[in-house]
């Protein structure tokens, strides 16, 4: 189990799997939270590489924790960014 987790949470997948959602618009969350991010003068690889943290949150916990993916969370978080204290959780 903890090689699948290594495996999947490596930052090239997390910010695919952001990329793809922003292409996807769902959740619409991502989309506008980059939207927001850039237009503050944050590079948008540098928004994206935030937002792949927020989604890291969520990963970890469904594949240690065995959770369902909190989608309310993860869209608390990204409306946090460039904030990142949530990260102080895990």
């Amino acid at each position: 189990m903890t090689e699948q987790l290594d495996d999947f949470m490596t930052e090239e997948t997390l910010i695919e799997t952001v990329k793809n959602q922003i292409e996807d618009g769902n959740p619409i969350a991502v989309k506008e939270t980059l939207m927001r991010l850039v237009m503050t003068g944050n590079p948008r690889e540098e928004a994206i590489e935030m937002m792949a943290c927020a989604l890291a949150i969520e990963v970890f916990d469904v594949m240690k924790n065995g959770a369902e993916f909190n989608q309310k969370r993860y869209k608390e978080n990204l409306e946090s960014l460039p904030d990142m204290s949530f990260m102080g959780d895990e």
